[in-house]
């Protein structure tokens, strides 16, 4: 390129810049020239809100138990004696047998001989002595002579003469009478326990033997279960304990079935359960229907709460605090204490009266939120 066309060039670039210099002013000024339109303000939108009225007063509280059934009397049935067993009724598992009722007998016949004999030996021994008796001791000779007179050995022995004096007391017991006496006794008392009654109106819940079995001393023969009355264990968080005391009524129903019983709180356990911190509560019912192994919830009374005010516990915010409504207009974050959750509700106390309590479900509420009240009701 010559000498000669380089200041064309430079020129040329030159003219270009400032075209374009003065083009994008002139753009700008243009611009500055046309108005912006107007912008409308978006006006803040106020929720509308409901809320009750707070009340306080003393508040009645109920606690939420449940569990099974358990009989309260159920007893293993064992063998005192040993022999061939005749049964009053089928020994089956769900027989019944009324209080005072022969359940078994266990064949006595060797044991009520054996005693028999016994009673033989007693009396011909008082029969030797009864010589010495009317010549060293006349004055107790008429009572040992009725009593002689009266032995029968198929009856229960009765009680011996009372000695007139120490040395009749000697002479009787140098005949060894008084031993035997004892030794029949005792034998008597065996012989009772071949007969088992039941102690308590109920049904078997287990049967381990058969009419005409042979039994050994100390086997076990079934299980009887008293029916009508039962106990329920409930378990109880600790925290929760100090609303229950024994004798407070529990309603209790099942979900199975249809109806309705009332029991009570007959005894609370000292012992704490360390892994799930709950203690049991034993609640005694009874009633028509019920049955060992029924699943039963409930409500027990527990103790009032003075100057408290129930509340749904959707209402509660990270259980310490609730939103109220102040002057109609704003929300406000107002602390409360638990004093006991329900299922569906909360007690609190630290609500003045008067409070207006939020109820409505309010997305995004916070403290310091306008609102707007729609209307109160008293809680």
């Amino acid at each position: 390129m010559s000498k000669r066309n380089i200041p064309r060039t430079i020129l040329s670039i030159v003219i270009g810049l400032a075209v374009l210099a003065i083009g994008w002013f002139g753009l700008q000024y243009m611009s500055g020239l046309k108005q912006d339109p107007p912008k409308k303000e978006i006006p803040k939108r106020i929720k509308t809100v409901e809320a009750t009225t707070v009340n306080n007063s003393l508040v009645t509280t109920d606690l939420t138990v449940q569990g099974r059934l358990e009989a309260y009397n159920k007893i293993e049935l064992f063998s005192e004696v040993g022999g061939a067993v005749t049964t009053s009724k089928p020994f089956k598992k769900g027989t019944y047998f009324g209080k005072g009722d022969v359940m078994l007998r266990v064949d006595d016949t060797e044991a009520r001989l054996n005693i028999q004999a016994q009673k033989a030996t007693l009396l011909n021994g008082i029969a030797a002595i009864m010589p010495d008796l009317k010549i060293d001791y006349p004055e107790s000779f008429p009572a040992w002579e009725e009593y002689l007179k009266n032995f029968d050995i198929d009856s229960p022995i009765k009680a011996m003469p009372e000695p007139a004096n120490q040395r009749e007391k000697l002479f009787i017991a140098g005949r060894n009478l008084q031993s035997q006496y004892y030794t029949i006794k005792s034998q008597e008392e065996r012989l009772s326990k071949y007969t088992l009654y039941a102690p308590f109106s109920g049904v078997l819940t287990t049967a381990s033997i058969n009419n005409g079995a042979v039994i050994r001393t100390g086997q076990v023969l079934g299980e009887l279960m008293a029916t009508g009355y039962y106990e329920m264990l409930a378990t109880v968080p600790l925290s929760q304990l100090n609303f229950l005391k024994p004798g407070g009524e529990v309603k209790l129903y099942s979900e199975d079935i249809e109806g309705e019983w009332t029991g009570k709180v007959k005894r609370i356990s000292d012992q704490i359960d360390p892994q799930t911190q709950t203690v049991g509560v034993y609640v005694g019912v009874t009633g028509k229907d019920l049955r060992e192994g029924m699943y039963l919830r409930g409500e027990a009374a527990a103790k009032a709460l003075s100057d408290v005010v129930e509340i749904e516990r959707d209402l509660l915010i990270d259980d310490s605090s609730v939103y109220a409504i102040q002057n109609d207009t704003l929300l406000v974050l107002l602390p409360v204490t638990v004093r006991k959750f329900n299922r569906e509700t909360v007690i609190v106390s630290g609500l003045p009266d008067g409070t207006q309590l939020l109820t409505s479900d309010v997305a995004g509420a916070y403290d310091g939120m306008r609102v707007k009240l729609k209307s109160a009701v008293s809680k």
